[in-house]
């Protein structure tokens, strides 16, 4: 129990080298107790400084014990499951508590109706609103048995999104493919090659492994010519945790994802609306369902025909030059990169060797400090929890303001795709002012045989956007936890400094700064630059269309009034993607069954975030492609109406403060290829 609760009093981050798993539940039971103690003694004399600053105080104990649980949980699995899944009920049932305590919501509106409220600082304002909202979203309004269903129900909730999580890193983990015959590997590139020989090293094989884990499923998709070893894999990668899939029902979804539907639109019913899409927008930009939907189906309409204009003319390049008279599902990337390499006599493995990663992650620690005047400093007395987590500190004028840790590889048991966290959030204590301090974690491939990591330019992006996620945790100003860094920021907002800053990865004086071949130190030579920029928006509305359909699937499953069943939910995939998809999929697709972002994360009725945050970032961005791409006074208009404000002001109020207008969506269209298109994209 100690070691868990050093973590909130250490200046730096949480001890990983003295966590236990069985110091968790004791650790989390006592720091609960202490909150709710804390509670009962701030309400005898209501105030901020009397209730609400020192209940901050005792959650940010919690909420810092809480967070290596649960990160380790996804980064190592294994032993911090169960340790996890205990304290997770334990948390969840001690925050739907808190929603709706009646008490604490009436100081709340005390506060908020007292005179001198509008003279508050600003965070402590927004805190108060937004805590008002989250009392009434959270059941506080509720009578007799339905307060205690909602409780319920929430409890039920996140048991039923980590089980969710859960089967899917099991069914990702427990498909492998075995091969001592290096020919049936034909076309992989020596980099795929060298990590299945030491995947199957691992497992003390001979030959060559292959896994479900991302660097390698990728590589197969869009390298491998053996065309059965395509199919199968991806009949695997598709089929994961569903009844199709190689394990049979050991990691079904199903019953999961229905029994989730249920209780969310139970909890939306309750509160009285029709849904839990209407639940879930009111912590958001949008304003109700029609205006999401209308902004999807209209960037959909006007994506399509581009989309299946690219499609048909990679049938045709297909049936012409491969040999493919017609294209299936797992032959679309293969087929795709060969295109690609007759069009712009470029791939991505030819770009790997100018990407090795630690000249990727020192190039981006300089775009960020030209951009916004930070420094980033790596700290190797600070602990992880593997040997290649990696702790750096981000310092301004020599003085440390924040710190985050770096785990950039793919491993066993570690959950896939990539993410941000945060391990503390910037605050002001009695002591003094707490660091806020982040997570980011990918999975690209690991070193392997002597050589260094050599990245995709599309896992450049992926680091970019991450980090981009950690800047606005950690470049905050604002010391009210309720607000800081990515609290309280609308949801369709958040994808917002992530995806800015992957513009810079294509811009040619950022791009000499985080490439440099791994070998010579050379840099990306002018005649692959230009086909790479040349290339940037091959297939882009195809991949366009991709992400709508994963947005109006999402959305349109949740403004079901009463949940779905499985073959409910399929049925509607199978709606959406009749109207939009162009490519193939095959029958054994369950890619509902892995859908992590809305089922196991934050994204239900909202992974449409990604789009119209994409049209927030492009707008944004284009303010630099007239400014300068490293044009200091724009960075640091950027800096302090974007990153240092965190949840204290409205999302649309701060783009409008930095942009000096309303989001357009002109710059996204340009910067996909299809600046013609004309749309009406304000959903809120």
């Amino acid at each position: 129990m100690l070691y868990v609760q050093s973590a909130v009093r250490s200046a730096a981050a949480a001890p990983f080298d003295r966590l236990q798993p069985e110091h968790v539940e004791p650790a989390i039971a006592e720091l609960i107790d202490q909150c709710r103690a804390q509670l009962k003694e701030g309400l005898q004399e209501p105030g901020w400084d009397s209730t609400l600053a020192p209940l901050e105080e005792a959650q940010d104990r919690l909420n810092r014990a809480f967070s290596p649980v649960s990160h380790l949980n996804s980064v190592l699995s294994g032993p911090w499951r169960a340790p996890y899944e205990a304290a997770l009920a334990r948390v969840t049932a001690y925050w739907t508590e808190l929603g709706q305590n009646r008490d604490l919501y009436k100081l709340y509106q005390q506060l908020a109706e007292a005179p001198e409220f509008a003279s508050w600082p600003q965070a402590r304002r927004k805190a108060v609103e937004l805590g008002l909202r989250d009392f009434i979203l959270s059941g506080v309004a509720l009578e007799g048995e339905d307060r205690d269903r909602f409780a319920a129900n929430s409890r039920r909730l996140a048991e039923l999104s980590s089980r969710f999580a859960n089967n899917v890193l099991d069914a990702t983990s427990a498909w492998t493919w075995h091969t001592e015959d290096e020919a049936e590997l034909s076309g992989l590139p020596q980099t795929a090659l060298a990590a299945a020989k030491a995947a199957a090293e691992t497992k003390a094989l001979d030959g060559w492994l292959l896994t479900l884990e991302g660097p390698s499923y990728l590589a197969v998709m869009t390298h491998a010519d053996n065309r059965e070893l395509r199919e199968e894999v991806h009949k695997a990668f598709v089929s994961r945790a569903s009844e199709t899939g190689p394990n049979g029902c050991e990691f079904d979804n199903s019953a999961v994802m229905e029994e989730i539907l249920h209780l969310r639109a139970e909890q939306a019913m309750l509160l009285g609306m029709a849904n839990y899409a209407e639940l879930s927008l009111a912590s958001k930009m949008a304003q109700d369902n029609d205006r999401v939907l209308e902004f999807l189906n209209d960037l959909a309409a006007r994506s399509r025909p581009a989309a299946q204009q690219e499609f048909d003319q990679l049938q045709e390049f297909a049936a012409e030059k491969l040999g493919l008279d017609r294209l299936r599902p797992w032959d679309i990337a293969w087929a795709a990169e060969k295109l690609k390499q007759e069009r712009y006599a470029l791939s991505q493995e030819a770009l790997r060797p100018y990407f090795p990663y630690e000249k990727v992650q020192t190039g981006l620690f300089a775009v960020v400090e030209k951009l916004f005047g930070i420094r980033v400093e790596a700290d190797i007395g600070v602990p992880g929890w593997h040997g290649d987590v990696q702790f750096f500190w981000v310092t301004r004028g020599g003085e440390r303001i924040a710190g985050f840790y770096l785990d950039a590889f793919a491993r066993e048991k570690k959950r896939g795709g990539a993410w941000m966290d945060s391990v503390s959030t910037r605050r002001q204590t009695a002591d003094g002012l707490q660091l806020p301090i982040a997570y980011l974690v990918c999975n690209f491939s690991s070193p392997v045989a002597g050589k260094p990591s050599l990245l995709t330019h599309y896992e450049v992006t992926t680091l970019f956007h991450e980090f981009g996620h950690g800047l606005h945790h950690m470049l905050t100003r604002v010391d009210v936890a309720a607000v800081s860094g990515i609290n309280g920021v609308a949801w369709d907002a958040v994808e917002l400094p992530s995806q800015f800053l992957e513009n810079w990865c294509w811009q040619p004086e950022a791009i000499a700064m985080i490439s440099g071949h791994f070998e010579t130190g050379e840099p990306l030579p002018q005649a692959l630059l230009d086909k790479m920029l040349a290339a940037r928006n091959f297939q882009s509305a195809m991949f366009t269309v991709r992400q709508l359909e994963f947005a109006l699937f999402d959305f349109k499953l949740h403004c079901l009034a009463r949940g779905a069943s499985a073959a409910a939910i399929q049925q509607l995939l199978d709606e959406v993607r009749a109207q939009l998809a162009v490519v193939p999929v095959a029958e054994e697709n369950r890619f509902q069954h892995g859908f992590s972002h809305i089922f196991a994360g934050g994204y239900a009725a909202g992974y449409y975030s990604y789009k119209w945050a994409e049209v927030l970032s492009s707008d944004a961005f284009s303010l630099f492609e007239e400014n300068g791409i490293f044009d200091s006074a724009t960075g640091g208009r950027f800096l302090s109406s974007i990153l240092e404000q965190g949840g204290s002001r409205d999302a649309l109020d701060l783009f409008t403060e930095f942009r000096g207008r309303t989001p357009k969506i002109d710059a996204l269209l340009r910067h996909s290829g299809i600046e013609q298109l004309e749309l009406n994209t304000n959903p809120g």
